[in-house]
């Protein structure tokens, strides 16, 4: 397929999710059901326009005076593709598959917009309701912080150091462009791919069978070596998910300790017993009874919860969430939150440490649940954070946002997802 035919077919895929109101994974593999004689090379493209008009969706409508799937599809061969309005349609002209040309008010609307940085509104590229949301969180800078929320990801790796170390696993990923991360120290990054690339299928190559690293944003790396104690000891992590994070205090206890891993939901935490065995980490047991996790009451050095929230930190990756979030949705993370602070406290020792986290870039979400946390729960104390990232990170001091009440990641100062870490002692 030319770009024409793709530049159709993510018009009718946006369509879909515009219509039905589904996630644009789901769209994305029913279309490719449907259409059988597109390549691999034909479907990646489609995605990455897909994904970019979503990521670009109020800057690809101001763009084009057009917030329609046409509009944004073709807003986001213009912003992300690198086309102008000649060369964009030069090639709707000469294929028969491709959506019509450019119309005269399309291209006045291009000509009157395209190069020109738009109004912070627009170029946060974020739904109108979470405007004052960003501005709490990033003040002055929330238009710039949204705008880098709406790029296209790199992909991360780390390191598993149980099985390998740097050195190998960047000679065993030679021509991919893999280098080592910018701030965590086992990380490795594959830069963000342009127009119709796509990254290369890491979890194919030999080196991740026999698990010399796992998948993981830098991000997500980070708040794992924050929460990682000086020694080996007693951990629960409470909402382990797939096993991203219990993977990564696996490798840095070097097999000692011991790692309870739980989720409420055992379909989320199914994953990880195949992860663990490619990882050759042998610290980890994983619980679901109620019984299992009573016996832990007063016991754990430290308590883990990457708690349910919005995501809005991984809108690079799922740009189709943070158009079906709603201020509902948001109130009910808070209130699962909440809920999941108070309870955990009873697996925490005297002395022990609790730490929260979240991939969310809103305050609500983060430091005024920890607010009110401390507020609720006089015997906990924060941290001191200041410290902690600089014994941690002393090379990237600007590369994140610290206050009392915990350490903000984000897509423009630390070029990761956006993460929240707070961590809390027991008196």
């Amino acid at each position: 397929m030319r770009i024409g035919g793709r530049l159709a077919a993510a018009i009718e895929i946006l369509e879909d999710i515009e219509t039905r109101h589904r996630p644009a994974s789901d769209a994305l593999r029913d279309w490719g059901l449907s259409h059988r004689f597109a390549g691999s090379g034909d479907r990646a493209a489609i995605g990455n326009i897909v994904y970019d008009a979503l990521r670009h969706r109020r800057s690809a409508a101001w763009l084009l005076d057009d917030a329609s799937p046409r509009g944004l599809a073709l807003g986001a061969l213009l912003l992300e593709w690198g086309y102008d309005a000649d060369t964009l349609d030069a090639e709707l002209v000469d294929d028969r598959f491709a959506p019509s040309a450019l119309s005269e008010k399309e291209r006045a609307a291009i000509a009157e917009h395209f190069g020109k940085q738009p109004s912070d509104d627009i170029r946060s590229d974020v739904p109108e309701w979470c405007e004052p949301l960003l501005q709490k969180t990033y003040g002055d800078d929330w238009g710039k912080e949204g705008e880098a929320f709406s790029q296209r990801p790199p992909l991360d790796l780390r390191v598993n150091r149980l099985k390998s170390d740097t050195s190998k696993v960047l000679a065993a990923l030679h021509g991919t462009g893999a280098r080592k991360a910018a701030i965590a120290p086992f990380g490795i990054r594959i830069e963000k791919v342009e127009g119709r690339g796509r990254h290369p299928n890491v979890q194919a190559e030999p080196g991740f069978q026999k698990g010399w690293f796992e998948v993981q944003d830098e991000g997500s790396q980070i708040v794992a070596e924050l929460a990682t104690p000086d020694q080996p000891n007693q951990v629960l992590d409470y909402c382990a998910g797939a096993g991203g994070k219990t993977l990564s205090l696996s490798a840095a206890f070097d097999n000692k300790g011991q790692i309870f891993a739980h989720d409420a939901e055992k379909a989320r935490l199914s994953p990880i017993f195949d992860r663990l065995k490619r990882a050759g980490a042998r610290n980890v047991q994983a619980i679901t009874a109620q019984p299992a996790l009573d016996a832990l009451e007063n016991q754990m050095d430290l308590v883990l919860v990457d708690v349910p929230c919005t995501g809005s930190g991984t809108w690079r990756r799922r740009p189709d969430a943070k158009w079906r979030l709603t201020e509902r949705q948001l109130e009910v993370r808070m209130s699962e939150q909440t809920q999941i602070l108070d309870h955990v406290t009873r697996y925490v020792k005297p002395g022990g440490t609790l730490v929260y986290i979240t991939c969310s870039i809103f305050r609500e979400e983060n430091q005024e649940q920890i607010e009110a946390f401390l507020t609720r729960h006089p015997d906990f104390v924060a941290t001191d954070h200041h410290a902690l990232w600089a014994k941690k990170f002393p090379h990237a001091k600007e590369r994140a946002m610290v206050d009392a009440h915990g350490i903000m990641l984000s897509a423009a100062t630390s070029g990761t997802d956006g993460f929240f870490f707070c961590a809390m002692t027991r008196n």
